[in-house]
């Protein structure tokens, strides 16, 4: 007899995540939602085991649809519900599931209320069409946009219809989907874990930790998760017990931290340059930027996370020489003789972000992201950055060979590893 946190093989629940939208086949909208709920099911124990991407094509979507109800316990689309003529997942869902369209009021007078008193806008005929729902479907009720959500179930197949609009599909993930589902579904014990490292390849890396891995119990998985001069590494561990799937994770991830030491930034999922706001913020120091080649790439990184203010002092996008000379006090010299990109020219850099704007450290970089402007001497992909304290100077120089994006993406990675690292020796 299982006790009742024992969750037994069978009762397993299997998710399909189904994207709708001619354009995310060609690209022009990248799918984050089938993301995003994946990793929502994933944290209450539902296994996702597909993700599909369908266009505007009647037949196409109708026989995604007819595919996964044989196989899943839930089905979850979004996109398709709007009220153009190039929205077809309402009226394909209504015949599917033999039913006929009627208003739903609640639905309607949310929708009044929105177009009269929000957006201000006339509560035309095609937007009550919004309104129209099959009659074999509850609906939930979207009270943060146009589209109302749709439940269907087929025997033992629940089906969810959600706008595709991100905020709007979020929301009735959160208040509506989930809660149902955590209602009636058990899921399996899922648990994860992931560290950052950086300055360290995928292969080497993937060396270090191969007894490590070759020796974890098959009830744990890694994964390598590379991106531009970083690693995260994962481990997933599923059981039936939550207690001790949470002690064998556990004891796992603190004999990788072990391994990975030297290069460990983190040990929970978060960004490089969070590890990094997360230092800067403990020792209650400032950071300024001076950047060329990379455009106020790095500042943007800091920037884009909130609490920004309390330790990022600002930043000067120094792309043309006279901006380095005037604003950061390089000398016109050290550009005659050595060049914007050289070393001397970005330790100048780097003092002249600490002075100019009094930080407790700098960072400043200068290169030749491609694909032209480069030399026999200073070919494309050549950076140079310093990172700086009041007492300190590190330089280092980069060949990159890859195209213009990449390069100051990894240029930039390599100048806040490198930040990190001084901020680390300077406790």
């Amino acid at each position: 007899m299982s006790s009742t946190n024992e969750i037994l093989p069978s009762q397993v629940t299997k998710a399909t995540i189904i994207t709708i939208g001619d354009e995310l086949l060609i690209g022009q909208v990248i799918d984050t939602n089938s993301a995003w709920i994946a990793q929502q099911l994933n944290l209450i124990g539902i296994q996702v085991t597909k993700r599909l991407a369908v266009g505007d094509v009647w037949e196409e979507i109708w026989q995604a649809i007819d595919a996964e109800m044989t196989v899943a316990d839930i089905l979850i689309l979004t996109g398709g519900l709007g009220p153009t003529a190039d929205d077809i997942t309402k009226p394909l869902l209504c015949e599917y599931f033999k039913g006929k369209l009627v208003r739903h009021q609640p639905t309607y007078e949310h929708l009044q209320v929105l177009f009269d008193s929000v957006l201000k806008r006339p509560f035309t005929e095609r937007n009550q069409l919004q309104a129209l729902v099959p009659d074999t479907c509850d609906v939930l009720l979207n009270q943060v946009g146009t589209a109302p959500g749709m439940f269907f179930k087929k025997q033992q197949t629940w089906l969810f219809s959600l706008p595709g609009v991100p905020f709007e599909m979020k929301w009735l993930m959160q208040h509506e989907v989930l809660p149902m589902i955590q209602r009636e579904f058990v899921g399996k014990c899922i648990q994860h874990k992931t560290l950052l490292t950086a300055g360290v390849g995928e292969s080497f890396l993937a060396d270090m930790v191969s007894n490590y891995e070759q020796q974890l119990p098959q009830q744990i998985k890694m994964a390598y998760l590379p991106n531009f001069g970083m690693v995260r590494l994962r481990l997933t561990c599923s059981g039936t017990h939550e207690q001790e799937v949470n002690q064998q994770i556990t004891a796992a991830f603190e004999q990788l931290k072990e391994i990975v030491a030297p290069y460990l930034v983190a040990d929970q999922d978060i960004s490089l340059q969070q590890a990094v706001a997360n230092l800067l913020s403990q020792q209650g120091a400032t950071l300024a930027t001076a950047e060329s080649c990379t455009g106020g790439y790095i500042a943007h990184l800091f920037t884009a996370m909130s609490g920004a203010s309390h330790y990022f002092k600002g930043g000067v996008v120094s792309y043309s020489n006279e901006i380095k000379e005037s604003l950061l006090h390089v000398h016109n010299q050290t550009i005659e003789k050595e060049g914007a990109v050289s070393e001397a020219t970005v330790k100048e850099m780097v003092i002249g972000a600490i002075e100019q704007f009094g930080s407790t450290y700098a960072v400043a970089v200068s290169g030749i992201m491609g694909p032209d402007g480069g030399s026999e001497n200073k070919p494309v992909g050549m950076a140079w950055i310093a990172v700086a304290n009041q007492k300190m100077i590190r330089t280092k120089q980069l060949f990159n060979r890859f195209a213009r994006e990449k390069n100051i993406q990894i240029t930039a990675n390599h100048a806040i590893n490198m930040l990190r690292m001084l901020i680390v020796d300077n406790r």
